[in-house]
């Protein structure tokens, strides 16, 4: 999914545990990794898919990342403050009806002769 980051003797920064969420257009990376310090710390990466061009043979896709990095002392302000923004949103508008994801994995054919 991403590039390690690199310490100063070249190891790679340890991803202890990941999940990947699918919505959309959207890619949503929830890593735990451990800092320099052994401590462990939030990483939050979303990643959009880009396509620029209209004509399919001048197509470019990129990627576009935006990261978050939270740490333990900061856990329970930042679960307080989206709780919050996510009751007000429902407040407003009501609660969310999940998108159905298209499953592309498996393609079945069915025919009779």
């Amino acid at each position: 999914m991403e590039d390690f980051k690199r310490n100063e003797e070249g190891k790679e920064r340890e991803i202890v545990f990941s999940r990947t969420i699918k919505a959309g257009k959207r890619i949503y990376y929830v890593d735990v990794k451990r800092n320099r310090k052994d401590e462990l710390y939030l990483a939050v990466t979303e990643s959009k898919k880009i396509v620029d061009g209209t004509d399919f043979a001048n197509q470019h896709i990129s990627f576009e990342k935006h990261k978050i990095f939270l740490y333990r002392e900061d856990f329970e302000k930042f679960q307080n403050g989206l709780n919050e923004a996510i009751a007000y949103i429902e407040s407003q508008q009501g609660k969310a009806v999940p998108r159905i994801e298209q499953d592309n994995s498996e393609i079945k054919i069915d025919m009779d002769f």
